[in-house]
Protein backbone atom coordinates (compact mmCIF):
# COMPACT_ATOMS: atom_id res chain seq x y z
CA UNK A 1 0.00 0.00 0.00
CA UNK A 2 1.12 3.10 -0.89
CA UNK A 3 1.69 5.51 2.52
CA UNK A 4 1.27 8.65 0.55
CA UNK A 5 -1.67 7.60 -1.02
CA UNK A 6 -2.93 6.69 2.00
CA UNK A 7 -2.07 9.81 3.44
CA UNK A 8 -4.04 11.80 0.92
CA UNK A 9 -7.23 9.69 0.80
CA UNK A 10 -6.99 10.72 5.10
CA UNK A 11 -6.96 14.26 4.42
CA UNK A 12 -9.61 14.07 1.47
CA UNK A 13 -11.77 12.10 4.10
CA UNK A 14 -11.40 14.83 6.38
CA UNK A 15 -11.95 17.89 4.37
CA UNK A 16 -15.59 16.79 3.90
CA UNK A 17 -15.43 15.77 7.53
CA UNK A 18 -14.62 18.47 9.53
CA UNK A 19 -17.14 20.81 7.84
CA UNK A 20 -20.26 18.83 8.53
CA UNK A 21 -19.29 17.64 11.96
CA UNK A 22 -19.74 20.76 12.97
CA UNK A 23 -16.88 20.61 15.69
CA UNK A 24 -15.69 23.75 17.38
CA UNK A 25 -12.39 24.45 19.52
CA UNK A 26 -12.08 22.83 22.26
CA UNK A 27 -14.01 19.93 21.62
CA UNK A 28 -13.59 16.23 20.56
CA UNK A 29 -13.19 14.18 18.03
CA UNK A 30 -12.89 10.29 18.52
CA UNK A 31 -11.04 8.22 16.03
CA UNK A 32 -10.98 4.47 15.56
CA UNK A 33 -9.22 3.10 13.53
CA UNK A 34 -7.86 -0.58 12.46
CA UNK A 35 -4.47 -0.48 10.26
CA UNK A 36 -5.24 -4.48 9.92
CA UNK A 37 -8.34 -3.80 8.33
CA UNK A 38 -6.86 -0.43 5.80
CA UNK A 39 -4.40 -3.14 4.97
CA UNK A 40 -7.45 -5.71 3.96
CA UNK A 41 -6.74 -8.08 6.59
CA UNK A 42 -8.54 -8.78 10.11
CA UNK A 43 -9.06 -6.57 12.42
CA UNK A 44 -5.84 -7.21 15.23
CA UNK A 45 -4.25 -9.39 13.05
CA UNK A 46 -1.67 -7.28 10.80
CA UNK A 47 -1.15 -4.11 12.46
CA UNK A 48 0.81 -1.56 11.28
CA UNK A 49 2.57 1.30 12.46
CA UNK A 50 3.17 3.18 9.14
CA UNK A 51 -0.31 2.81 7.88
CA UNK A 52 -1.13 4.63 11.43
CA UNK A 53 1.35 7.24 10.60
CA UNK A 54 0.22 8.02 7.40
CA UNK A 55 -3.56 8.36 8.72
CA UNK A 56 -2.32 10.49 11.68
CA UNK A 57 -0.37 12.63 10.36
CA UNK A 58 -3.29 14.80 8.77
CA UNK A 59 -5.44 13.98 11.98
CA UNK A 60 -2.81 15.82 13.74
CA UNK A 61 -3.07 18.50 10.86
CA UNK A 62 -6.50 18.96 11.40
CA UNK A 63 -6.63 19.02 14.96
CA UNK A 64 -4.43 21.52 15.40
CA UNK A 65 -6.00 24.23 12.49
CA UNK A 66 -9.38 23.36 14.13
CA UNK A 67 -8.56 23.74 17.73
CA UNK A 68 -10.11 20.49 18.46
CA UNK A 69 -8.82 17.38 20.99
CA UNK A 70 -8.40 14.33 19.26
CA UNK A 71 -9.20 10.74 21.17
CA UNK A 72 -7.72 8.24 19.67
CA UNK A 73 -9.42 4.65 20.73
CA UNK A 74 -7.22 1.91 21.47
CA UNK A 75 -8.40 -1.83 20.78
CA UNK A 76 -10.47 -3.98 23.01
CA UNK A 77 -6.90 -5.08 24.87
CA UNK A 78 -6.73 -1.94 26.69
CA UNK A 79 -10.50 -1.95 27.20
CA UNK A 80 -10.74 0.66 24.15
CA UNK A 81 -9.04 3.27 26.45
CA UNK A 82 -8.70 6.51 24.78
CA UNK A 83 -5.08 8.49 24.51
CA UNK A 84 -5.74 12.34 24.84
CA UNK A 85 -3.56 14.95 25.80
CA UNK A 86 -3.44 16.02 29.22
CA UNK A 87 -5.26 18.76 28.31
CA UNK A 88 -7.98 17.56 27.23
CA UNK A 89 -7.97 15.08 30.32
CA UNK A 90 -8.02 18.32 33.03
CA UNK A 91 -10.42 20.41 30.63
CA UNK A 92 -13.18 17.78 30.81
CA UNK A 93 -12.15 16.29 34.42
CA UNK A 94 -11.07 12.99 32.81
CA UNK A 95 -10.01 10.21 34.80
CA UNK A 96 -7.15 9.03 33.94
CA UNK A 97 -5.56 5.18 33.47
CA UNK A 98 -2.52 3.63 33.29
CA UNK A 99 -0.98 1.52 30.08
CA UNK A 100 1.00 2.68 27.25
CA UNK A 101 -0.71 1.56 23.96
CA UNK A 102 1.73 -0.77 21.85
CA UNK A 103 0.95 -1.87 18.09
CA UNK A 104 0.14 -5.27 19.37
CA UNK A 105 -1.77 -4.03 22.66
CA UNK A 106 -3.65 -0.62 21.92
CA UNK A 107 -3.56 -0.72 18.39
CA UNK A 108 -0.92 1.24 16.13
CA UNK A 109 -2.73 4.81 15.44
CA UNK A 110 -3.11 4.53 19.96
CA UNK A 111 0.82 3.79 19.65
CA UNK A 112 1.83 6.55 17.44
CA UNK A 113 -0.59 9.03 18.85
CA UNK A 114 0.67 8.23 22.08
CA UNK A 115 4.28 8.93 20.44
CA UNK A 116 2.99 12.31 18.36
CA UNK A 117 0.73 14.20 21.39
CA UNK A 118 1.64 16.49 23.59
CA UNK A 119 1.77 15.32 27.02
CA UNK A 120 -0.13 12.05 26.15
CA UNK A 121 -2.30 10.11 28.80
CA UNK A 122 -5.09 7.46 28.71
CA UNK A 123 -8.76 8.02 29.96
CA UNK A 124 -11.06 4.57 29.89
CA UNK A 125 -14.33 6.57 29.15
CA UNK A 126 -14.71 9.89 27.19
CA UNK A 127 -17.88 11.82 25.24
CA UNK A 128 -17.02 13.14 22.44
CA UNK A 129 -18.75 15.42 19.74
CA UNK A 130 -17.80 13.56 16.76
CA UNK A 131 -16.28 10.43 15.65
CA UNK A 132 -14.33 8.69 12.77
CA UNK A 133 -14.62 5.01 12.68
CA UNK A 134 -12.10 3.47 10.42
CA UNK A 135 -12.31 -0.21 9.95
CA UNK A 136 -15.59 -0.98 11.87
CA UNK A 137 -14.11 -0.31 15.49
CA UNK A 138 -17.11 0.56 17.56
CA UNK A 139 -16.20 3.83 19.07
CA UNK A 140 -19.63 4.56 19.57
CA UNK A 141 -19.65 4.11 23.13
CA UNK A 142 -17.10 7.19 23.42
CA UNK A 143 -19.71 9.51 21.67
CA UNK A 144 -22.24 12.13 23.81
CA UNK A 145 -25.82 11.31 22.83
CA UNK A 146 -27.34 12.13 20.23
CA UNK A 147 -24.81 10.42 17.92
CA UNK A 148 -25.71 11.64 14.25
CA UNK A 149 -24.25 9.51 11.37
CA UNK A 150 -22.98 11.47 8.23
CA UNK A 151 -22.97 10.09 5.31
CA UNK A 152 -19.49 10.33 3.85
CA UNK A 153 -19.08 10.17 -0.13
CA UNK A 154 -15.73 8.30 0.84
CA UNK A 155 -16.91 5.13 2.08
CA UNK A 156 -13.52 3.35 2.95
CA UNK A 157 -9.76 3.96 4.00
CA UNK A 158 -7.80 1.50 2.06
CA UNK A 159 -9.79 -2.15 2.31
CA UNK A 160 -11.11 -0.27 5.66
CA UNK A 161 -15.17 0.40 5.78
CA UNK A 162 -15.57 4.01 7.06
CA UNK A 163 -18.56 5.16 9.05
CA UNK A 164 -18.28 9.56 10.69
CA UNK A 165 -21.14 10.32 13.24
CA UNK A 166 -21.49 13.97 14.94
CA UNK A 167 -23.50 14.85 17.73
CA UNK A 168 -26.10 17.28 19.18
CA UNK A 169 -28.06 18.15 21.82
CA UNK A 170 -30.84 16.16 23.09
CA UNK A 171 -34.66 17.46 21.72
CA UNK A 172 -36.72 18.00 25.09
CA UNK A 173 -40.01 19.72 25.40
CA UNK A 174 -42.53 18.07 23.10
CA UNK A 175 -44.49 19.45 20.51
CA UNK A 176 -44.72 23.17 22.57
CA UNK A 177 -40.84 23.27 22.55
CA UNK A 178 -38.85 25.63 19.86
CA UNK A 179 -35.23 24.33 19.74
CA UNK A 180 -33.55 27.35 17.87
CA UNK A 181 -33.98 31.01 19.94
CA UNK A 182 -36.30 33.52 18.05
CA UNK A 183 -34.92 37.31 18.17
CA UNK A 184 -38.23 39.06 18.35
CA UNK A 185 -39.52 36.47 21.44
CA UNK A 186 -36.48 37.14 22.98
CA UNK A 187 -36.50 40.91 23.10
CA UNK A 188 -40.17 41.28 24.12
CA UNK A 189 -38.97 39.31 27.26
CA UNK A 190 -36.00 41.25 28.50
Amino acid sequence: MNMQQLTQEMSNILAEFIPRAQLRPGQILVVGCSTSEVLGHHIGKASSVDVAKAIFTPLEQVAKEEGIFLAIQCCEHLNRALVITRECLERYNLEEVSAVPQPNAGGSLATVAYARLSDPVLAERIQGHAALDIGDTFVGMHLRPVAVPLRLSVKTLGQAHLTAARTRPKLIGGERAVYKQNEGVLKTCL
